[in-house]
């Protein structure tokens, strides 16, 4: 009886295996797809909190992602991570350990991202592994803090090309553009 059972465990144990895996990809691919394109693309057009708490020159990035206590900088934070926690929760009906190990692993990759700020560098080893991922490293962050237009995808690179050409297609509605055009219209010289 033992011996006819043990190719049933098997499978099953497999099955397990691969819902885990199914789980955590989604909670980390759809999550970063949900983030990118649901809060972090109109936080750059229409809103203010993302581009004032985590494009602030004037402190440190590494405070800001890690150790801030700061409400903006958490509300940030937590309207940023919930399009994961969304996916997660339906991913859970697959393995719930998948998802929750997908939130795990992108709250480390928060953490990782932010670490130039520290003087990190990424070894090249590590580089040519997650290179052809998508992964985003640290560097690749270091440059959307420096260039908000840049770098988009908080785990994946290739959410990036997308963002942008919906930020360039959207562009004529954006905060910035509808302040610049009020700007002008203020400055505009009164006619007689």
């Amino acid at each position: 009886m033992l011996v006819a059972a043990q190719p049933h465990n098997d499978m099953a144990i497999r099955e397990i295996q691969m819902l885990f895996v199914v789980a955590f990809i989604i909670t980390l691919v759809v999550g970063d797809f949900a983030s990118t394109f649901f809060y972090h693309v109109p936080q750059h057009l229409w809103f203010t909190l993302h581009l004032r708490t985590h494009h602030d020159r004037r402190r440190s990035y590494f405070d800001h992602a890690v150790l801030s206590k700061d409400p903006g900088v958490l509300m940030d934070g937590f309207l940023g991570a919930l399009p994961y926690l969304v996916v997660a929760a339906l991913a859970a009906h697959l393995s719930l350990p998948g998802a929750l190990a997908g939130l795990a692993f992108g709250q480390l990759h928060v953490w990782w991202r932010h670490t130039t700020d520290l003087g990190w560098r990424t070894p090249e080893g590590v580089r040519r592994v997650l290179r052809p991922l998508g992964i985003v490293l640290p560097e690749d962050h270091d440059g959307h803090h420096r260039n908000p237009d840049i770098e988009f995808g908080d785990i994946f690179r290739f959410y990036d090309a997308p963002a942008r050409a919906l930020l360039a297609k959207l562009g004529p509605t954006s905060r910035r553009v509808r302040n610049a055009s009020r700007r002008s219209h203020k400055e505009a010289p009164a006619r007689a």
